[in-house]
């Protein structure tokens, strides 16, 4: 089964799922998508259970790439967006789609290499890295599915001065998630790039020692801020506004706020709440 079909049917999956969650559940039962960290990390784990004890709502949620996470929300399949892109997401709202989008947290982007770092990139700021990388053709792998992450690497390219590279020997696109794709990375021992908060679980489940680690980093054009958005009810009049409203307001919460920041993995905050 390719990949496109796999990502495909775990949709249609979700899809049917919440289709028959009002039906089913004994609440309210609010529909997101959502960026593949927020899941990956396990952040939504820790959120899920604290959300239905303080309101009584149910959040079912689909993580994928943010791009997706969109589209699902124009085809008025999920209430709620929580999403890491935000010129996407700013043009989101500029064309009707999303309301009310909200800052709720950050952490940054790295790249990541193999120990031995067979590039020398350890320490350079991202575009020479990238530069350099290009130059002597190490492996890098991305994950190509439009995802919030691909979308910032895509800009990375440019600012760089480089054509996006095409799918080479040493420009692998793998159409899948952010562990996947750090997975393949380890195996071609390539570079990549992931957001902070996917590497400390990925480095989380190697016991703190993983194959790849962090190469560079710092550079402030590495911010990654996530957003939470509502889905306009004069596009989809169907939505639950006013769960996804309460969605909103909850995640900003000083309370919620502070339970973000206390979500740690290796002793490390995996995101840092940035609610206004």
């Amino acid at each position: 089964m390719s990949k496109r079909i796999r990502i495909s049917v775990a949709l249609l999956i979700f899809l049917l799922a919440v289709a028959a969650g009002p039906a089913l559940a004994a609440g309210p039962v609010l529909k997101m998508a959502t960026t593949t960290s927020t899941a990956n990390t396990g952040l939504l784990d820790y959120l899920v259970p604290l959300f239905q004890k303080d309101t009584g709502i149910e959040l079912q949620f689909v993580a994928v790439g943010t791009g997706k996470a969109l589209e699902l929300g124009k085809n008025c399949d999920v209430d709620v967006l929580m999403v890491h892109a935000p010129a996407a997401e700013k043009k989101y709202v500029a064309d009707g789609f999303g309301l009310d989008r909200r800052e709720i947290m950050y952490n940054d982007f790295v790249i990541l290499g193999p120990q031995a770092d067979p590039a020398k990139v350890k320490g350079l700021k991202v575009v020479a890295a990238l530069k350099t990388i290009a130059e002597k053709k190490a492996v890098f792998v991305s994950r190509g599915d439009n995802s919030g992450t691909h979308k910032k690497e895509l800009s990375l390219w440019k600012e760089a001065a480089l054509e996006v590279p095409k799918k080479t020997d040493w420009y692998v696109e793998t159409g899948q998630g952010m562990i996947q794709t750090i997975n393949v990375a380890a195996e071609k021992n390539g570079y990549t790039m992931a957001d902070r908060g996917t590497f400390i679980k990925y480095a989380d489940t190697h016991k703190g020692n993983p194959p790849l680690v962090v190469l560079v980093e710092g550079d402030t054009v590495l911010f990654n801020q996530y957003s939470v958005m509502l889905v306009n009810p004069a596009k989809c009049p169907k939505v639950q506004a006013d769960l996804a409203k309460k969605f909103s307001a909850w995640i900003t919460s000083a309370e919620v706020q502070k339970k973000i920041s206390e979500f740690k993995l290796l002793g490390q905050k995996l995101f840092t709440p940035n609610a206004k």
